[in-house]
């Protein structure tokens, strides 16, 4: 199917015209709005309650690093919306983290969980920090500060953090402990997940993004979505990030049959120069010995910007939002663009991007891998029990195709939209209205308190 780019109505005029192309907010507010449109037979108070954050919290975080100056740092903290069950969202130490980052992050979060039928709402955290440039000792006293100051509003049956940009299993296991030593004679590993295994973490947890990003990927491909590509095996491949996300999906893509013909990391990129594909293991002691991809042998070196406008048949942004905006979204070759990060593809490059015919399956199923993992160890924390690997990514894989197949479903059904050419018919907004229309339900059966 190809995409057609239909006219603005005010509201989203309105949405996309009020600032920045890449400010978070406005990037929520025009995608919110483009699925409203669909959305007409509903209450407008009731979606308007979807909009708004249930909470913020700003603290500042006083700490002494260890030269011995006091420096202070800033933490963010936003529940979304608890309709579905507590909040859950990752908390990410970034030097531009920001209140209005962190909302956007958060209510994405709440459309991810509904989305895929997960007892959650949404939230999100953050600490503006650099943390290449911080020791292990101050980002741990960052860290539990941190929570102490958020107290009770973070909890297993409240608001359950994760691991984010710049955040690990490590940040995970300082974060239950500051807690349950506030919290004594309680079960506290339910608070925070994407633990090390040994203190209640899950297996598959750490790539469990990257490897959603896969099945969602397969799985729209399997169902004939992009003419003449249905299947990985043999699909050239560019992933621009090479953390977690981007990592665990090079190689379970290589290991699928892909050629991964581009990589890159926050300094640069590298292009395979023989036409086959990366040696991924070659590219991961490149990056242990030299902090970068860039450099590897047998390779050409690239910017970032280059390797979005790669002739590929995947493109995976996994890197930071706004990747992809009205400036270069007319370079995108590839047929697909497959989410990794959040919100690194702006309205305005959907616009761009769905007028040329190539489809963006968006953050909220394409990297909702963490989150549903993040879910099955909350429950095996609860049950004070544990699940084998095989079985974890079983139901991660079930949980995937069955979004998978109600988002491409719903877009398909945008047929006669398409035709009429009134309204956002890609794939974001199917997705978007998949979840809202959940949300509205389920507040409608409950009521608006008192």
């Amino acid at each position: 199917m190809t995409g057609i780019k239909t006219p603005r109505s005010a509201a989203i005029a309105n949405a996309v015209d009020s600032g920045d192309e890449l400010a978070p907010e406005r990037i929520i507010e025009c995608q919110f709005a483009r699925a409203r449109q669909h959305l007409s037979t509903l209450d407008s108070g009731l979606l308007e309650v979807l909009l708004q954050p249930r909470r913020t919290i700003t603290v500042n975080i006083p700490v002494e690093l260890d030269d011995g100056q006091i420096r202070n740092f800033v933490g963010y903290r936003v529940l979304h919306n608890r309709l579905l069950g507590p909040g859950k969202g990752g908390i990410r130490f970034h030097p531009e983290v920001s209140l209005s980052e962190v909302t956007a992050l958060a209510a994405l979060m709440t459309w991810k969980c509904a989305l895929l039928r997960i007892p959650f709402g949404g939230a999100k955290g953050g600490i503006a920090c650099t943390p290449k440039q911080l020791s292990q000792r101050e980002l741990r006293r960052i860290t539990r500060r941190f929570v102490s100051e958020l107290g009770d509003n973070i909890g297993p049956y409240t608001d359950i953090p994760a691991p984010d940009l710049y955040t690990d299993s490590q940040t995970m296991a300082w974060i239950y402990d500051t807690y349950d030593a506030l919290h004594p004679g309680e079960n506290n590993l339910p608070v925070v997940t994407g633990k090390p295994i040994a203190i209640g973490g899950s297996e598959g947890r750490s790539e469990a993004t990257g490897r959603g990003c896969v099945l969602a990927a397969e799985r729209l491909l399997g169902l004939g979505a992009v003419p003449g590509l249905d299947s990985v095996d043999g699909a050239r491949v560019a992933i621009q990030g090479y953390g977690e996300v981007g990592r665990v999906a090079a190689r379970l893509l290589h290991e699928r049959g892909a050629r991964i013909i581009a990589i890159s990391d926050s300094r640069g990129g590298v292009l395979v120069s023989n036409g086959d594909s990366i040696d991924l293991d070659a590219l991961n002691r490149h990056k242990a010995d030299n902090g970068t991809v860039v450099g590897l042998a047998e390779s050409r070196t690239i910017t970032n910007e280059d390797l979005l406008g790669l002739d590929c048949d995947l493109l995976i942004p996994a890197a930071l939002g706004g990747q992809i905006h009205a400036g270069n979204a007319q370079a995108v070759k590839a047929p697909v663009v497959i989410e990794g990060a959040n919100r690194p593809v702006t309205p305005e490059a959907d616009d761009v991007l769905a007028a040329r015919g190539i489809l963006v399956l968006p953050d909220i199923l394409a990297n909702a891998g963490g989150v549903t993992v993040s879910y099955y160890e909350w429950v095996q924390n609860i049950e004070h029990h544990s699940w084998p690997l095989e079985d974890i990514n079983g139901r991660l894989r079930a949980r995937i195709n069955n979004a998978t197949d109600r988002v491409v479903a719903r877009w398909r059904g945008f047929a006669s939209d398409r035709d009429n050419g009134q309204r956002c018919t890609d794939l974001r907004t199917a997705a978007l209205v998949e979840a809202l229309e959940r949300l509205t339900s389920v507040l409608e059966q409950r009521g608006v308190w008192p």
